[in-house]
């Protein structure tokens, strides 16, 4: 593992960081190619990179914050600037925001701009996995004697028991969401449909990882993320099923 890649005096390059970064930037190449693909204004996609980025920071941090108030309480400091904490669906919700307000601003059909950024979204989180597996930040599974199990014992949340490597596991399955967003997209279909798509895979890639991480049970057995999860499937089955419905009528 290797959390912090270098230091320069009290400077240090986290790999999360360095990691979130590139997923950022890769997210954005692929939106602005969508976007332009679509016919859409181009211009727009740096104000809704930035709009994605901040509101995802700060959506992932007050969710994280949120959830561990008493430690937060104890040392505020500690829990703003720890590198550890950014939950996905907090990033997703705070970024959504952003990338809403963006769009809405501009009177844009808001559709469509919600499809061209569904492929973004699930490349970009591919490298955000590959942060969590290098610095090691506790996002990795439950114990397991499998032959690809692995320890972290130099992790910023480290253990010395062998577990299931669960980052890796998400690379693989958002590279495959990826890859069918990506082939999807070229369909002559309404608004919609493509994010509705995105957020049902990724509601059901979530909630299955879920089994295998060590996360408290919360309600009926089922983890925070796993609610969240299950919240993210009806939305996009719903939004599909919309869209299905009103072509049907046309």
């Amino acid at each position: 593992m290797f959390p912090i890649l270098f230091r320069i005096g009290d400077f240090e390059v986290s790999t999360f960081g360095l990691m979130a970064a590139l997923g950022f930037i890769a997210a954005y190449l692929v939106l602005r190619a969508e976007i332009k693909r679509k016919g859409l204004v181009d211009k727009l996609a740096p104000d809704l990179l930035l709009a994605g980025l901040i509101g995802g920071l700060v959506g992932a941090r007050l969710n994280f914050v949120l959830e561990w108030w008493d430690v937060f309480v104890a040392d505020p400091a500690g829990v703003l600037f720890a590198r550890a904490g950014f939950t996905w669906y907090g990033g997703f919700v705070g970024g959504a925001l952003g990338y809403i307000i963006v769009v809405k601003a501009r009177r844009l059909r808001l559709g469509l701009y919600a499809d061209a950024v569904a492929p973004a979204l699930a490349f970009g989180y591919i490298f955000g996995r590959v942060g969590c597996q290098l610095s090691g930040d506790g996002d990795y599974g439950v114990a397991s004697n499998l032959p690809w199990a692995m320890s972290y014992p130099r992790g910023i949340v480290p253990t010395w028991e062998r577990v299931h490597p669960t980052p890796v596991y998400e690379m693989l399955l958002f590279g495959a969401i990826f890859a069918v967003l990506w082939r999807l997209r070229k369909l002559d279909q309404p608004p919609w449909w493509l994010f509705g798509v995105y957020l049902a895979l990724a509601g059901i890639e979530r909630f299955g990882i879920e089994f295998l991480r060590a996360n408290p049970r919360v309600f009926l057995g089922l983890t925070e993320a796993q609610l969240v999860s299950v919240g993210a499937v009806i939305v996009g089955v719903a939004l599909v099923a919309a869209v299905e419905k009103r072509r049907a009528n046309a």
